[in-house]
């Protein structure tokens, strides 16, 4: 017998209340220790800043709607935070990691507990240091599995592979980063480009280290892809297969068959990899996993090494290893290979996967984004541009982190710490692509600005790129929310024509997006998350320079719509 249509309604309220129901959820703990630990790369051996001895740190396994609590002792020699790249953390921005942003640093000799809570992310994202360059080697995985009783929206792979992108040098980080604030002028580049913590075949003292996975013929592999370096978008590829993207920032894409993919810092991808190679024993069995750096701006010193790993087919034959097939790459510079990889995602939005793009907006904004010059400071000689000292901005304001966090501030109400008056757009307008910017344009102010919005404003961001000082692709994060990519283009964006090809129906749900060179890109989110939330380019040494603002989003009227209270060992500044 057929159940009516009012059983069959009431039998699947049942099964959504019961899949969604805490009696699933689970809280696990863990315990992070920042510590001193020697590792050797490139023929060189130096102390480098890890969590438990390891890099890339400890991966975190949990479901949809766990929650995980991190005892984060700090055994290191500088201040240190940690930050949950992706995490939404609703209503408690107190844990979610940005220095002098939501929490002062976790001081040597201290340490702090974080709770993070995974309330509607499912697939891959990551964790990673938020203090000066400290993410170059303190970061690691999070790996969240579907809810018990659920699971993924495509068949179930044989097994799961992490892989970290990331970038070394051999001299230390920090060392690099105050000579760039000493001088004034760009950072050094990276000394090798990394396949999880491993540069590969072709650097120096590095090919015995390569990391390597071992696959079966016929078996579908699940990768989980992550951009921790601090300056290089990559293009990746596996020699002779093709990849499935299946899922991007923690949340599941249409499946979407590439040669390649292109991803920035600050993003992660699920890839679904089938071994169909070994086919005969004439065929090869080893094939090159490579990550090559992509920049549309050349004229920007970079690391252009290649990182390799190998894909290992198992056979029962004796033989001695042969060398892998080379894998085939876009070009350095290939910004129409880019951009067909990244127009191709599109959101899952299925009837357990749903799309809920804002279509009603109450805060048109429209961000330039610009790396620019401040005055040298006194007397010194700087080796920026024109012997000026480089800095960057969101609309000309070049943030700069106060000596207490804006958290704090706002939670406290304490004056002269921040100003509420970021601009929704730029104080100039001016034809923000074209290629001899007047030099008077590239000059920013020092500020602490922030965006103050009422809880519940639905809000459209359209990041400028803009050419001041060459452009370049920028991948913007926002914290405590992920975003609808509604749209993107080259050029100026035209707020007359450029909506009516937005994609409103399955755009794309990320946390970071790589804006691109001499491009916009429009967003639109729903500011429901009461708090402080930081937003800025994942170049490090953008961040560094004044390339973020931060969202101060107001209380609700209902409980469920209030910050939580403020933990009782936040550290002190």
């Amino acid at each position: 017998m057929g159940l009516g249509s009012d059983s069959a309604f009431l039998l699947k309220f049942i099964c959504i209340v019961m899949l969604f129901s805490p009696i699933w959820a689970k809280t696990h703990h863990r315990t992070f220790i920042i510590q001193e630990t020697p590792c050797t790369r490139l023929c060189n051996t130096k102390n480098i800043l890890t969590v438990n001895g390891q890099y890339p740190g400890p991966t975190i396994y949990a479901r949809n709607g766990d929650t995980v609590v991190v005892k984060v002792i700090n055994l290191g020699n500088k201040n240190i935070t940690l930050h949950w790249h992706g995490v939404n953390e609703p209503r408690n921005p107190w844990h979610d990691g940005p220095e002098y942003i939501t929490q002062c640093p976790i001081k040597p000799g201290a340490n702090f507990t974080q709770r993070i809570q995974f309330t509607e992310e499912e697939g891959t994202l990551w964790w990673h240091a938020h203090t000066d360059f400290d993410r170059a080697t303190v970061h690691g995985a999070i790996v969240i599995h579907p809810r018990k009783g659920s699971t993924f929206p495509f068949p179930k792979p044989d097994k799961e592979v992490t892989l970290i992108l990331g970038e070394w040098w051999n001299a230390n980080v920090n060392d690099v980063l105050q000579k760039a604030q000493m001088t004034g002028g760009d950072v050094d580049p990276s000394n090798a480009n990394t396949i999880n913590g491993q540069p590969g075949d072709f650097l120096p003292c590095s090919q015995n280290d390569t990391f390597k996975v071992q696959v079966q013929q016929g078996k579908t592999y699940l990768l989980r892809m992550i951009n921790a370096a601090l300056s290089n978008e990559y293009f990746f590829a596996i020699a002779g297969h093709r990849l499935t993207v299946v899922g991007k920032d923690g949340g599941y894409t249409k499946p979407y068959s590439t040669n390649y993919i292109m991803i920035t810092p600050g993003q992660t991808m699920t890839l679904l990899l089938k071994a169909d190679q070994l086919k005969n024993s004439s065929s090869p069995s080893r094939y090159y996993m490579a990550a090559r750096p992509y920049n549309g701006n050349l004229l920007v010193p970079f690391d252009q090494t290649v990182a390799t790993a190998i894909l290992e087919y198992r056979t029962n034959m004796n033989t001695f290893p042969t060398m892998p097939l080379l894998a085939s790459l876009p070009e350095i510079d290939d910004t129409n290979a880019a951009t067909a990889f990244t127009n191709g995602l599109r959101s899952l939005a299925s009837w357990d996967h749903p799309v809920d793009v804002p279509k009603t907006i109450n805060e048109h904004m429209y961000i330039t984004i610009a790396v620019n010059v401040v005055p040298c400071p006194g007397n010194f000689n700087c080796t920026g541009p024109s012997g000026n000292k480089l800095a960057a901005s969101l609309n000309n304001a070049s943030f700069e982190n106060p000596p207490i966090d804006v958290l704090d501030a706002y939670h406290y109400s304490i004056p002269n710490v921040y100003t509420p008056d970021f601009p929704n757009k730029p104080p100039f307008i001016f034809n923000f692509t074209e290629d001899n910017i007047p030099s008077e344009l590239f000059l920013t102010q020092k500020s602490t600005k922030v965006k103050v919005l009422e809880y519940n404003t639905t809000v459209e961001i359209v990041f400028q790129g803009t050419n001041i000082l060459g452009g370049e692709n920028h991948p913007m994060h926002l914290h405590g929310h992920s975003f609808y990519v509604v749209g993107t283009g080259f050029g100026v964006f035209d707020k007359e024509k450029d909506p009516l090809s937005y994609n409103l129906v399955d755009p794309p749900y990320e946390n970071t997006i790589g804006v691109p060179k001499n491009g916009w890109v429009a967003i639109r989110f729903k500011a429901a998350n009461p708090g402080v939330w930081f937003m800025h380019c994942h170049f490090e040494r953008h961040t560094i320079w004044g390339m973020d603002m931060v969202f101060i989003t107001k209380n609700g009227d209902t409980t469920d719509g209030k910050m939580l209270p403020r933990p009782h060992d936040m550290p002190l500044c």
